[in-house]
């Protein structure tokens, strides 16, 4: 992992304030960069002055979805919020999903996806995918047409699958769930923002658990 700023012993002042214990060979680590290379690195500065540049891992579809542990893995059918992306990425991490696969133009690694997910980025496979393929996991859909969640509806090894807010999930990929649960909702209200319908069934499953 590389880390650049363009003020080195500003980083050095604010490592000495938040983590002393990281100060001795510090400098070593860190690469000086002019502010117009700083600025291109990162559009939207950050309030530290650091930034710190990781490869991106490297995921097998395949390996994801004949992973043999129980946890859920989440999938997105394409999202129109990075935001919301990176707040499922989180909640998918802190929860113990197996990892996060999204379908759709946006790129999960995208610069307002990582923001979003405060750098679980590495904690769960995220890997983008043309289309869902068939596997032996049991697949479960989230839609507001399903059965109320229970506990007991979140099989071991489940593709938890959510829609868009607005659209919900497709014909074609409902036609293929093997079970439709909804969240149960107070009359009036018609959806509930993508990651906190994600951490609500994540939950619901890990309480289970």
């Amino acid at each position: 992992m590389d880390v650049v700023t363009p003020n080195i012993e500003k980083v050095k002042k604010l490592a000495g304030e938040l983590a002393p214990d990281v100060i001795d060979g510090l400098e070593d680590r860190l690469t000086e960069v002019s502010e117009s290379v700083f600025e291109e690195l990162a559009p939207v500065a950050p309030v530290t002055g650091v930034i710190a540049i990781a490869q991106r891992p490297s995921h097998s579809l395949n390996d994801i979805l004949n992973d043999p542990t129980s946890a859920p893995l989440i999938y997105l059918e394409e999202p129109s919020n990075l935001g919301n992306v990176g707040a499922v990425i989180r909640v998918a991490a802190a929860a113990g999903a197996e990892g996060v696969l999204t379908s759709g133009v946006h790129d999960p690694w995208h610069a307002a996806a990582v923001r979003g997910a405060a750098g679980l980025h590495f904690a769960v496979p995220v890997l983008r995918v043309g289309t869902l393929p068939s596997c032996d996991r049991p697949l479960v859909a989230l839609d507001p047409d399903g059965e109320p969640l229970q506990q007991s509806q979140i099989p071991e090894r489940a593709i938890l699958a959510f829609g868009t807010e607005r659209g919900g999930l497709t014909p074609e990929l409902l036609s293929k769930a093997d079970a439709r649960v909804s969240l149960p909702m107070r009359k009036g209200v018609s959806s509930l923002n993508l990651a906190t319908a994600v951490a609500a069934v994540l939950y619901v499953w890990r309480l289970a658990d």
